[in-house]
């Protein structure tokens, strides 16, 4: 009788730690499983993007001031490409290659859709010919001037026209240009290329000019 009294004792301490583990596995679960789902309710839209954002431009690109009037109404960007000097061409103004119309170089306007920053297939061999000259030229610096069409409010064009500047830098990050050499400007609709209305002149006003200091 004490045999079974005993017997029965040990399958309930059994019964009892295979309860306690099988808790402890559902704690441990519910655990990473609230983890999971922490991480992904961090997850936010790409800041890099900068739309209507104020703040840093993050690692690996210009560093953002914040928007004010600025000189011409402009949203001006703290990069550290504002020093000038030394090398063949020091500010890139004294280089022949800049105003010769056969030159790819000469051209400095990139062209945008309606409400979009991104870089149009046709223009990309200008930026990354402007970019190879950056890149065997580290004394030249460039301003990206980003410029929309009236439509939409002055503050989404202004962060637009940031977007579409920093769609450019980033090209040419990516093709040796180095973000010291990089400055951003962003005039949303305040400097029209065209200050007529309709499509004809909306399209030559979504735009970023490429200006090198003395051209």
């Amino acid at each position: 009788m004490a045999e079974a009294i005993d017997r029965s004792r040990d399958f309930g301490r059994v019964g009892i730690m295979n309860r306690m583990r099988t808790g402890l596995l559902i704690v441990v679960a519910a655990s990473l499983l609230t983890a999971g789902c922490s991480k992904k309710e961090e997850v936010r839209p790409d800041d890099a993007a900068g739309v209507g954002l104020e703040g840093g431009g993050g690692p690996g690109g210009p560093q953002i001031g914040k928007y004010g009037a600025g000189g011409n109404g402009g949203k001006a960007y703290g990069g550290t490409g504002g020093a000038y000097g030394g090398g063949a061409y020091g500010s890139g103004g004294g280089d022949p290659a800049l105003n010769d119309p056969s030159s790819p170089l000469y051209k400095r306007v990139i062209y945008f859709g309606y409400d979009s920053s991104e870089v149009l297939p046709e223009y990309v061999p200008i930026v990354n010919a402007h970019a190879a000259y950056l890149a065997s030229h580290p004394n030249v610096t460039v301003t990206l001037e980003g410029h929309c069409d009236e439509r939409g409010s002055p503050e989404y064009n202004i962060a637009l026209g940031e977007q579409r500047a920093r769609s450019i830098a980033n090209t040419m990050r990516f093709q040796g240009a180095s973000d010291g050499q990089m400055q951003i400007v962003s005039f949303g609709e305040e400097k029209p290329a065209d200050p007529g209305s309709g499509e004809a002149a909306w399209a030559k006003n979504r735009r970023v000019e490429i200006v090198y200091p003395g051209n």
